[in-house]
């Protein structure tokens, strides 16, 4: 038997993009799709979520955020 494969691919509604260098080094937050605001830790990324009306329970889980150039531990540039 043969599957076809769905065309609709799962995105999480959150994007965390990679650390921005800088003083105070952030990463920008994205919400479906749009630049929201900057977390400089993942309680940041929380509380972001919760205005937005999302309720995060595994930071995790690739269908409820999506992390870029690094995991919810990375908080510092690369290579510092």
């Amino acid at each position: 038997m043969t599957e076809i494969a769905s065309p609709h691919i799962s995105r999480p509604r959150i994007t965390v993009l990679g650390v921005q260098p800088g003083e105070s080094p952030f990463r920008i937050v994205e919400i479906d799709g749009e630049v929201v605001g900057e977390a400089r830790a993942v309680t940041d990324v929380l509380e972001t979520a919760a205005a937005f009306g999302i309720t995060v329970h595994d930071l995790d889980d690739p269908d409820v955020v999506r992390w870029v150039g690094g995991d919810r531990y990375t908080w510092k540039p690369r290579g510092r």
